[in-house]
């Protein structure tokens, strides 16, 4: 019998952060690798042009400038100074974006100003997810929809094949959001091109 316990969703939430060199090493290959994550989850989301998306945990923006492509606003929030510096560097100056330095239990946005908020393979970050939580529930107006994706990981995975969910992790999140307030919560399974992503969904009542 297997007696490890699971794994929080938030299992490299002690990771050190993107910066120096290696932040922009990591945030160029970031930017290549993104767009098809971007396609997705702007697609899952059924954005629109009354719509205004938070990207936690944008990194170099490619979530971002899809979704502005799409007619939405949209804010990129970061903790990383070199991945936002990446991100206004390779985005053309626009209304509907806009950078700030943020994590996900400190979003630096008014309370019920957004319409969407998601998340892309950064929640297994998250230094505390209930505050994370929180935050997004205070950032979405009544509607609101959630969106969390991670990439499909295996029980006892290490190195960089842990970096992402198992299905125990998913739904543990979708059951975290539950009891922040969120209703609708639901797990899909989804290709995102490359190899299958977790998709955690819920809504602000």
């Amino acid at each position: 019998m297997n007696t490890t316990p699971p794994l929080p969703v938030n299992h490299h939430g002690d990771h050190p952060g993107f910066s120096g060199v290696m932040g922009a090493v990591c945030g160029v290959v970031f930017l290549a690798m993104g767009p098809k994550n971007a396609r997705l989850v702007v697609d899952l989301a059924g954005l629109s042009e009354r719509d205004h998306v938070v990207d936690i945990g944008c990194g170099p923006g490619s979530a971002v400038r899809e979704a502005a492509r799409r007619g939405a606003r949209a804010t990129g929030v970061d903790p990383s100074s070199m991945f936002l510096r990446i991100a206004r560097a390779v985005t053309r100056k626009s209304a509907n974006v806009t950078w700030v330095k943020g994590t996900a239990e400190n979003v630096p946005v008014p309370s019920e100003s957004a319409t969407v908020l998601w998340s892309l393979a950064t929640v297994h970050h998250w230094q505390d997810v209930t505050a994370g939580l929180q935050e997004a529930h205070r950032v979405l107006a009544p509607g609101g929809r959630l969106l969390a994706i991670e990439r499909q990981t295996q029980p006892g995975a290490t190195g960089y094949a842990s970096h992402g969910w198992t299905r125990q992790q998913a739904e543990s999140f979708a059951a975290q959001c539950r009891s922040t307030g969120f209703s609708d919560a639901v797990i899909e399974s989804n290709d995102a091109g490359r190899r299958p992503v977790w998709v955690v969904r819920a809504r602000r009542p």
